[in-house]
C-alpha cells in the first residue's frame, strides 16, 4: 500500500475581490511555509514506527511576482525552499539510523542542495498550473520535488470535473465546492504519464493496485486556508493479498509577512525572461527515469533459455532467435522449452507472436515442435486480446489462418494441431468449427472440440452449440465413443443446463455401458455434493421418480468423479477434480485430474492431466464396447497448465507399437513439461503527488516438472497409471522510493515447493474389476519474508528481515469411501 497524506495550511486570510477561478496571492505579501513530506515503506498492516523510510522538513516561501490586470486569476507566483532537513521516518537508535553524523548536505550533495533551494516560479492560471520554469541543468530528481509542490496550489473554486496536468500526469479531476470548502478527487486510474510499465493480465496471477487521491481544501475570503489531501495506493499479488507495501507523505504550510512588490510586464513569459534568462519553461508531469533490469541465473542451459524467454525483451527474443536452431530435430528439448516459455509469457507483444509465425513458415526439423510452435500462436493470440491487441494486424494475420486451417488439410494430427490453437485463442469466431468438429466420425476430433467448448463463457453457448452437443451424447446421428459421450456430458452439466437437458440425462442412465452408467451417477453425485452450479436444477429433476429411482441409480462399476478442497484461504482457494472412465473390459479409457485455483473475482485452470488409452481389448481377449470395436491400440497423454493447452504426449500408437514397448515399458515417467515459468510480472513507477517516485515490481516463478507414465502387466492382468507433479514456487513483491541520494523499500516474499502424485492401480482378472485410485501431497515448507532497508550512496545501509517457516504436513486426498475399500482389497491381494 502507498499512501501519501498532504497537508496544506494558512493561518493568516487573504482578501480578494470578484469571483475568482482559483486562489489569489495578494501583493506585498510573503507566504512562508513549513514543508514536510514523509516516506514509509511497509506492509499493508505495518506502523510508523516499524516502517522504512524517511522525512524531508523544510521552510518554502512563496510570493506574487506579476499578475495580468485584466485577469486576478492569472498569476505568476515565486517558491523558494530553504532549510532542508533529512532525518528517519521515526525515532531509530544510533545503529539502525544510517542518517546518524550526517548533513543534509552531505546527504544531498553540494550541488543538488544548491539546485533545490534555488527559487523557481510557477504559472498559475485560474486555479490550473500553466507552466512550471527552473533551470535545464538541474537534476531530474530536484525538479521533481519543485513540481510535487507546485503541484498543491492547483484548485478550482467551482464545481466540476476537469482534465488535469500535474505531477501525477494528466488525470481527470473531480471538484465539489460547498460552503467555503471544496473537495478535489482525482482519479489515479485515468492518469496518464510516459512512464513505462507492464503486467500480467490475469485476474488470478497478476498483480492488482487500487488508488485513490482525495484533498479538503478550506477557504477564507476566496484564498486557502487549509488543505488536507491523502493519497492511496495499494499493490497487492490476486493470489496472496498480504504481499503489499505502504508509502505515506505529509505537507504542512503555515504563515504570511510583508513581501516584495509584484513587477510590471505584459504576460508571464516576459516577467520571467526579464527575472532571470537562464529560467525555462517546463512540463508540469515528472520525467521519466529508467526501470531497473536484472540478471538472470545461468545454471544450465535449459534454465537460460526459460529466463531470456521469460525477460520478453526485444534484444532477448533476438538472442532466442538466433541462438536455436529450428531445423535441428536434435533440439526439441531447448526449442520446446523457448516454445512453452513465449506460451507463458507474462505480457508478451505482436514481435514474439510474428517470430512463431515466420518460424511456423520455415523449416522445422521435428513434427513435434511444428505442432507446439502452432499450438503456442494460439495462446498468445488469447493473452494479446485480454490486454486490447485483438485487432493488431499479425493478430489478425493468425487468427484467420487457424480459423481456417481446419478444413484445409486431411492429415489427421494437422487438424488436431489447429484444434488445439484455437482450444488455447479461446476465439469466439472458433465456437461454429469446435461444434461442427464434435459431431465428426474422428474421436480425437470429437474430444478435442467438446473440451474446447466447455472453457468458454456461458453465456457463448448458443441453443445450436447445446442441441450439437446434447445429439452427441444421446447418439442421435451415430454411435461415439464412451470417452467423447463424457465429454459431451461434461459439456452440458457446466453450461447452465435447462431442465429438460438434465432429465434426459438421468434418463439415459441405465442405457449406458455398464462403466459409463457408474461414471454419469458419480458425476451427478459429485455436482450435488460439492454444490456446483448444476446442482439446483439436477435436485428438481431428481424429484421426478420417473429419472430418478433405484433402478438407475444402483449401477455397479469401477469408474468415477470426485472434487474436493485442497486449500483455503481468505484469498484463493483451489479444489481438485478426478474423473476416471473405464472400458466394460476393465482397462483406463480416461483418466482427468483438473486442479483449479480461484479469487473472489476469477477462476484459473491451475493444471489438468488427461490420459487417454483405447484398442486394448485384444491384450486381455475381451470385448470391446459399443462403438469402440475398431479403434487402434493408443495410450497418451495431454496437459493443460495455467489455462494453455500443451502439445500432447504418445506413450504408444498401433498394435506393431504396442507390443514393442510392452515387454521394454517400465512404469518410468514420462515429461510432459518441464522448465521455469514467469507466471506473473508486474513493474510501474507510481508517481506521488509530492514529487517523489515509487516504483514497484512484483514477480512470481515457478519451476515446474509434469510427467506421467503407464505400466500393464498381462501376467499379474493388473495396470497401473501414474501423474507425477513437483513444483516451486516464489513470489517476491518490491516497492522502492529512489531519491538518488537516499534509498528506501520493502520487500515480501513467499516460496514453498510441493509434490503431488496421482496413481491409479487397476486388477482385471475378475468383474467388477478392482480399482485403486491415491492422490498423495508430500509434506512441504512454506516461508515467508519480510524485509526492509534503507541506504545511501556511499554503501551505508540498514536492512531488518524477519521470516516464518511453516512446515505442511503430507497427506492423501480424501475420495469416496468405495475408493478406499477398493484400495484395501487391491493391496490385500498384493500383499
Amino acid at each position: 500500500m502507498i499512501v501519501t497524506r498532504c497537508l496544506f495550511t494558512s493561518c493568516a486570510s487573504c482578501v480578494s475581490s470578484g469571483a475568482a477561478a482559483g486562489p489569489r496571492l495578494n501583493n506585498n505579501q510573503l507566504y512562508k511555509f513549513s514543508y514536510t513530506t514523509e516516506v514509509l515503506v511497509d506492509r499493508a498492516r505495518g506502523s510508523k514506527e516499524g516502517s522504512a523510510g524517511y522525512k524531508f522538513s523544510s521552510d518554502v516561501n512563496v510570493n506574487l511576482v506579476w499578475r495580468d490586470q485584466s485577469n486576478k486569476d492569472d498569476q505568476l507566483i515565486q517558491l523558494a525552499i530553504s532549510n532542508l532537513r533529512i532525518e528517519p521516518v521515526s525515532p531509530r537508535s544510533e545503529k539502525k539510523n544510517i542518517l546518524h553524523g550526517s548533513t543534509t548536505e552531505s546527504i544531498l550533495g553540494k550541488n543538488k542542495l544548491a539546485a533545490l533551494t534555488k527559487p523557481f516560479l510557477v504559472h498559475l492560471k485560474n486555479g490550473k498550473a500553466k507552466a512550471f520554469y527552473s533551470y535545464r541543468s538541474e537534476p531530474a530528481t530536484v525538479k521533481n520535488l519543485k513540481r510535487g509542490l507546485a503541484s498543491l496550489l492547483q484548485v478550482q473554486l467551482s464545481t466540476g470535473k476537469v482534465v488535469e496536468n500535474d505531477v501525477s500526469g494528466r488525470c481527470t479531476v473531480e471538484y465539489k465546492a460547498v460552503k467555503g470548502q471544496v473537495t478535489r478527487t482525482k482519479n489515479l486510474e485515468t492518469c496518464k504519464t510516459e512512464e513505462a510499465g507492464f503486467t500480467t493480465h490475469s485476474k488470478v496471477l497478476g498483480v492488482s493496485r487500487k488508488s485513490s487521491s482525495v484533498t479538503v481544501f478550506t477557504l477564507e475570503n476566496g484564498f486557502i486556508r487549509s488543505a488536507e489531501a491523502e493519497e492511496t495506493h495499494s499493490l497487492a499479488v490476486n493470489a496472496r493479498r498480504s504481499v503489499a507495501a505502504k508509502v505515506s507523505q505529509s505537507l504542512k504550510l503555515v504563515g504570511t509577512e510583508a513581501g516584495p512588490l509584484e513587477a510590471a510586464g505584459k504576460d508571464a513569459a516576459a516577467v520571467v525572461k526579464s527575472i532571470d534568462a537562464k529560467l525555462a519553461a517546463m512540463i508540469c508531469v515528472l520525467i521519466p527515469s529508467p526501470l531497473l533490469l536484472r540478471s538472470a541465473s545461468k545454471t544450465s542451459l535449459p534454465q537460460v533459455v526459460d529466463a531470456v524467454t521469460s525477460s520478453q525483451t526485444s534484444e532477448s527474443l533476438d538472442a532466442m532467435l538466433e541462438f536455436l536452431n529450428f531445423t535441428d530435430a536434435k533440439g526439441l528439448v531447448l526449442q520446446e522449452r523457448f516454445l512453452y516459455a513465449c506460451g507463458f509469457a507474462s505480457h508478451p507483444n505482436e514481435r514474439m507472436l510474428q517470430a512463431l509465425l515466420d518460424i511456423s513458415k520455415g523449416k522445422i526439423g521435428s513434427t513435434d515442435i511444428k505442432e507446439s510452435v502452432v499450438i503456442i500462436m494460439g495462446a498468445l493470440v488469447h493473452k494479446l486480446c485480454q490486454k486490447g491487441g485483438c485487432n493488431l494486424p499479425i493478430v489478425e494475420q493468425v487468427k484467420k489462418m487457424i480459423l481456417n486451417a481446419p478444413d484445409s488439410t486431411t492429415v489427421e494430427s494437422e487438424v488436431q494441431m489447429y484444434l488445439l490453437a484455437l482450444k488455447n485463442s479461446l476465439l469466439p469466431e472458433a465456437i461454429p468449427i469446435f461444434t461442427k468438429y464434435a459431431e465428426s466420425e474422428v474421436g480425437a476430433y470429437n474430444t478435442i472440440a467438446l473440451t474446447a467448448l466447455q472453457r468458454y463463457d456461458v453465456n457463448l453457448m448458443t441453443s445450436e452449440v447445446k442441441q450439437t452437443v446434447n445429439r452427441v451424447y444421446h447418439q442421435n446421428r451415430r454411435i461415439y465413443e464412451k470417452n467423447v459421450r463424457a465429454a459431451a456430458a461434461d459439456v452440458i452439466l457446466s453450461s447452465n443446463p435447462t431442465y429438460m437437458e438434465v432429465k434426459n440425462l438421468l434418463l439415459s442412465i441405465g442405457n449406458l455401458p455398464h462403466e459409463m452408467n457408474k461414471y454419469m451417477l458419480s458425476k451427478i453425485q459429485d455436482i450435488l455434493r460439492f454444490q456446483m452450479p448444476a446442482s439446483k436444477v439436477l435436485g428438481q429433476a431428481m424429484k421426478d421418480m420417473i429419472s430418478c429411482n433405484y433402478n438407475r441409480f444402483a449401477k455397479v462399476g469401477s469408474s468415477s468423479a470426485f472434487s474436493g478442497f485442497m486449500a483455503q484461504s481468505p484469498d484463493l482457494t483451489s479444489t481438485y477434480s478426478l474423473d476416471i472412465l473405464y472400458s466394460g473390459s476393465g482397462i483406463l479409457r480416461r483418466s482427468n485430474m483438473n486442479i483449479f485455483g480461484a479469487t473472489n473475482e476469477a477462476m484459473l485452470h491451475g493444471l489438468q492431466v488427461a490420459i487417454e488409452a483405447q484398442g486394448l481389448e485384444t491384450l486381455i481377449a475381451a470385448t470391446p464396447d459399443e462403438g469402440e470395436e475398431d479403434l487402434e491400440s493408443f495410450a497418451g497423454m495431454s496437459a493443460l497448465l495455467f489455462d494453455i493447452q500443451l502439445r500432447p504426449v504418445t506413450f504408444f500408437k498401433g498394435y506393431s507399437d504396442l507390443m514393442s514397448k510392452m515387454f521394454s515399458m517400465t512404469g518410468d515417467p514420462i515429461n510432459v513439461v518441464k522448465g521455469l515459468i514467469l507466471l506473473s510480472d508486474h513493474s510501474e513507477v507510481i508517481q506521488l503527488q509530492s514529487g517523489l517516485k515509487a516504483s514497484a515490481e512484483f514477480q512470481g516463478g515457478l519451476a515446474i516438472d509434469i510427467s506421467g507414465g503407464m505400466e500393464i502387466s498381462l501376467w499379474y492382468r493388473e495396470s497401473k497409471t501414474s501423474v507425477n507433479n513437483r513444483a516451486a514456487l516464489v513470489v517476491t513483491g518490491n516497492v522502492t522510493v529512489d531519491m538518488d541520494f537516499l534509498r528506501a523499500g520493502v520487500e515480501v516474499s513467499f516460496d514453498t515447493e510441493a509434490s503431488l502424485d496421482f496413481i491409479t492401480t487397476v486388477q482385471f482378472s475378475e468383474y467388477p474389476f478392482l480399482v485403486c485410485l491415491q492422490m498423495d501431497k508430500s509434506t512441504f515448507p512454506v516461508s515467508e519474508y519480510l524485509t526492509k532497508y534503507e541506504s545511501l550512496p556511499s554503501g551505508k545501509s540498514v536492512v531488518s528481515r524477519k521470516g516464518r517457516k511453516t512446515l505442511i504436513p503430507g497427506s492423501e486426498f480424501p475420495l469416496h469411501q468405495e475408493n478406499s475399500n477398493m484400495c484395501k482389497r487391491v493391496f490385500d491381494s498384493n500383499w
